[in-house]
């Protein structure tokens, strides 16, 4: 693949606070290597600011390995750029060529309010998970989890669920922003395994009531989170999710 370097403009969300109102600010940043990630090229943009006396644009990453989910950018009008089934930070400026011009913003969801710039606040996935996405029971070590039988079908469909990295962009893509597709994979791959059986109704119940109260959307099955998830995680799981609570309910949760 032939290397070559670009001079780009970007147009990039700057807020201090959700506070504030926030604004678009234009930026000319040269000899890009197409090789850079994304998150690189925005390295060389801040070193840029810095030396000019300007902060620094704020913006979250942790791993660069597209595992952590941090790195919530919605770029030219998609959650983390063109590339299918792929994080910001593993975007390469090879997608781009010389003079053109890239959007960049925050996840726009009233649940997932700005911190500073292109950061923001998702903790209500945190507290989602803390209403019942755990388990209580003594799952041992390695090798006791091994020893558990469960056929190859729920275990693969467990593992696809679990692959979620709660990176937010089905929110950002959806028009309503939902949270339907994050909540439903932590449910299935949870209720497909016999060490979540245990609070199971409980579980459906109380992780929706926590997801309505952080005041997310509904979800209407336009498809757009399944679309721009990073790890592929599928519609199913919410027809999952709907039938787990429906059955909680059905059933008589000990939820109170």
């Amino acid at each position: 693949m032939q290397h070559y370097n670009m001079n780009l403009t970007l147009k990039v969300w700057r807020q201090r606070s959700n506070k504030v109102k926030g604004h678009f600010e234009s930026f000319q940043v040269k000899n890009i290597s197409s090789e850079m990630s994304f998150l690189e090229m925005f390295d060389v943009l801040n070193e840029q600011l810095v030396a000019e006396g300007k902060d620094p644009i704020a913006f979250d990453h942790d791993c660069r390995e597209g595992i952590c989910g941090m790195c919530s950018m919605y770029i030219n009008g998609r959650a983390h750029g063109p590339w299918t089934q792929n994080t910001t930070c593993q975007l390469h400026m090879r997608e781009y060529k010389d003079g053109d011009t890239i959007v960049v913003e925050p996840w726009r969801a009233e649940s997932f309010p700005v911190i500073r710039d292109l950061v923001v606040d998702r903790s209500a996935f945190d507290r989602i998970i803390g209403a019942g996405g755990y388990v209580s029971v003594n799952t041992g070590n390695a090798v006791d989890a091994n020893s558990l039988p469960i056929e190859k079908q729920k275990a693969d469909e467990a593992f696809a669920a679990a692959s979620c990295i709660g990176c937010g962009a089905c929110v950002a893509a959806c028009p309503n922003a939902s949270a339907m597709l994050f909540v439903s994979a932590k449910i299935a791959h949870l209720a497909l395994l016999p060490q979540g059986e245990p609070e199971r109704k409980n579980r459906a119940v109380n992780m929706i009531q926590q997801m309505d109260t952080e005041g997310f959307g509904s979800c209407t099955n336009i498809g757009a989170c399944e679309a721009e998830c990073p790890k592929g995680i599928s519609l199913e799981n919410i027809a999952r999710l709907n039938r787990e609570y429906v059955g909680a309910i059905f059933s008589g949760s000990n939820n109170g």
